[in-house]
């Protein structure tokens, strides 16, 4: 396969980039996007069969059912790293394997409607919790040790807008392709 094929299932909306002045309604469009994923990730999953929920649409990614377990991770993670970041001074927080956690038993194993429910709740409180946040809340920080930077929650909220939609076309992806190759 080809570089340029292999990014595109890799990223297939591209890879995140940061604006230099984040705006408002970027902000407020990042906290819609990132309370409706649950919705759309139950639309896309809800009625695929076990084979298509262990497909893998290239080489060395992630099944379907990884990807929705991977999402739940994901995002308590980031969830934990916003309170943190409001409640503690530019706290340094606790990076974890992707990977390693996307091949434990219950990332391969578990329904995919149990992280679905845990998203469900998390992005509610989550997404309540970010628009309450005033100028200077959203510019709070904490400190990443594999990318040695400080991350605002400004940052934080385009961040997983993006992630949310970038795991959303992968399972589109798959989905596309399953039915094109099967």
């Amino acid at each position: 396969m080809k570089k340029a094929n292999l990014k595109a299932l890799k990223y297939p909306i591209g890879e995140f980039k940061t604006p230099k002045k984040i705006s408002e309604k970027e902000i407020e469009k990042g906290i819609k996007t990132i309370e409706a994923f649950p919705d759309k990730l139950k639309k896309e999953v809800e009625k695929l069969s076990n084979a298509m929920l262990d497909y893998r649409h290239r080489l060395g990614g992630w099944t379907v059912t990884q990807i929705v377990h991977h999402c739940a991770d994901s995002h308590i993670n980031a969830y934990s790293r916003t309170k943190l970041a409001l409640t503690e001074d530019n706290p340094i927080i606790k990076p974890y394997d992707e990977s390693a956690w996307a091949n434990t038993d219950d990332s391969g194993e578990a329904p995919v409607g149990w992280s679905i429910l845990l998203l469900e709740g998390l992005h509610k409180r989550w997404a309540m919790l970010l628009s309450g946040l005033n100028s200077e809340e959203l510019e709070k920080t904490y400190y990443h040790p594999d990318s040695k930077r400080n991350v605002s929650l400004n940052h934080l909220i385009l961040l997983y807008a993006w992630h949310c939609e970038h795991h959303l076309a992968h399972i589109k992806q798959a989905k596309k392709y399953k039915n094109k190759f099967s």
